[in-house]
């Protein structure tokens, strides 16, 4: 946005009627853009900023985003550690909250990538994979099959479509296990399309939905 700032700082030192003038409402609201804009900034380069703390970006509703509460996101990243075990490898798909909660672990004995349709979280470089759910099997092809421990994902829309697309991906990742988090209504349809079993822990939100969120497990977890 500096080009803004230098548009005020020459219309203020030049008289020259034939220059054509910005509404004052104009000039008000690119100068609150501007302001707002560099609040942003200084935050993010202010000492103690976490770009991975949930929250660094913010919930995009369009794109049906929900962010986990810190608690639910700590819970399913150790969750993923432990089942990945030492050494593992651990993918998350269409979860960026945990992903961010993995980075913040700093763990030496894992890795994680996000796969995602938001190219926001590009900011975390080569550990972000471009992912749409309407074309499952679109994937780089350094993205070998079966070749992460566990797989992690929150399909952004509750249809047995969405289900059904993301599942494919998921099988293609995962070398068996599977944590997949979605609404208590796509029970039957996870079982159906993942093998996967509902948990006893309840995920909960940054913000309270309308929908009851579950998390299904196809294999013995820390979750129950």
């Amino acid at each position: 946005m500096t080009h803004i700032h230098a548009l005020f700082t020459w219309k203020m030192d030049d008289d020259d009627d034939d220059i054509p003038q910005l509404s004052s409402h104009t000039l008000a609201a690119l100068q609150e853009f501007y302001l707002e804009q560099q609040q942003r900034e200084g935050m993010k380069t202010s000492q103690g900023f976490n770009q991975y703390s949930i929250g660094s970006i913010e919930e995009d509703w369009q794109l049906s985003q929900f962010w986990y509460s810190d608690e639910t996101a700590s819970c399913l990243a150790k969750e993923a550690v432990v089942a990945a075990g030492e050494g593992g490898r651990i993918a998350c798909v269409s979860a960026p909250s945990v992903y961010q909660k993995l980075k913040e672990l700093d763990g030496k004995d894992f890795s994680v990538c996000i796969l995602e349709y938001d190219r926001r979280f590009s900011v975390y470089g080569d550990e972000f994979i471009f992912y749409d759910y309407n074309q499952p099997l679109n994937l780089p092809e350094n993205l070998l099959p079966h070749s992460f421990d566990i797989v992690i994902a929150d399909p952004p829309y509750l249809s047995e479509e969405c289900l059904q697309k993301t599942a494919e991906t998921i099988k293609y990742l995962t070398k068996g296990k599977i944590l997949l988090c979605t609404g208590a209504v796509m029970e039957e349809q996870a079982a159906k399309h993942l093998g996967v079993k509902m948990c006893k822990f309840i995920p909960k939100h940054l913000r309270n939905l309308a929908n009851e969120f579950r998390c299904y497990v196809n294999y013995a977890s820390g979750l129950d």
